[in-house]
């Protein structure tokens, strides 16, 4: 039997030159930055390459001036696991709070969705300011009640305290919203029948609904430790005097002339790329033996 194939219409092939014309523009940049990385000892920042070498990773390993980036790159890990359990773990009782009805829950769901909406460098600067204004507070309280520690205090701002809201304020909504969606669909039938067999709550929720809910939990962390760890703007007036690995290549960007640069925006990438990976295997095993 004789396939007709029909032929395509003029609007398919303009909608796929547009959408190609998006892939190229969002991940062709990127991929320039990453065969870029492997000039060779006498390349630049551009095309075309003059040899291929891992020089400039060499380069990285050994420091870039006074950065010390693996410092950075410590700090980055460092705060990117502690907001991805912050954000798994509040996303979490959020989303079981919600599941009854909660007085004032309606205005609590858009304040803090308003985050996302925000400019990030507002947010930002706010954080900054408050910190600021407090630091006032607790040096005036310390000069009244305590002088001799007086010296001893610096800042309240810093990479586990106003840095580490900061980072929140932006990772905390993506993971609410994704609990809301996985909630709206949980059948409660599964807690019933866990209840009528006799299981108390917290063995209801430990062996029957975290299960069931638990890939969607490693998706919440994998979006709270990718966040942070690209986070600039949000960062940039709360970290203090300890910048993480995306400040300390915006600060590069401005005084590296070198393919150095694009070496380091390749492992913080590959970085990225791992962190995804590593969440699809564990989703995928969780699922098949939930299977």
């Amino acid at each position: 039997m004789r396939v007709i194939r029909k032929k395509r219409p003029l609007s398919f092939w303009l909608l796929g030159a547009v959408f190609s014309a998006f892939v190229l523009f969002l991940y062709g940049p990127m991929f320039a930055i990453f065969v870029l990385s492997f000039q060779g000892p006498e390349g630049g920042l551009t095309f075309p390459m003059r040899g291929v070498s891992l020089h400039w990773f060499r380069v990285l390993w050994e420091g870039i001036g006074v950065i010390d980036i693996g410092a950075a790159f410590r700090r980055s890990l460092v705060l990117g696991t502690v907001v991805m359990a912050l954000t798994v773990g509040l996303s979490l009782l959020a989303g079981l709070a919600y599941r009854k009805k909660l007085p004032g829950g309606t205005a609590l769901f858009y304040v803090v969705v308003a985050s996302l909406i925000m400019p990030s460098i507002i947010v930002s600067l706010g954080i900054g300011l408050s910190f600021r204004l407090l630091d006032t507070g607790v040096k005036t309280l310390l000069e009244a009640q305590w002088p001799e520690a007086l010296d001893a205090f610096t800042s309240t701002l810093g990479m586990f305290t106003s840095g580490l809201g900061a980072q929140l304020t932006w990772t905390l909504p993506f993971g609410l919203l994704i609990m809301f969606a996985v909630f709206n669909r949980f059948n409660p039938a599964y807690e019933e029948a866990a209840r009528d067999l006799g299981a108390t709550p917290w063995q209801s929720f430990r062996h029957v609904v975290l299960p069931l809910i638990g890939p969607s939990l490693v998706g919440v962390g994998m979006f709270g430790f990718t966040l942070s760890w690209d986070e600039i703007a949000r960062s940039s007036q709360a970290m203090g005097d300890l910048n993480t690995l995306p400040l300390e290549l915006q600060g590069l960007t401005t005084t590296v002339t070198t393919p150095v640069i694009y070496a380091l925006g390749t492992v913080t990438t590959v970085v990225s790329f791992l962190v995804m990976g590593l969440t699809l295997a564990t989703v995928g095993l969780w699922q098949s033996r939930r299977r």
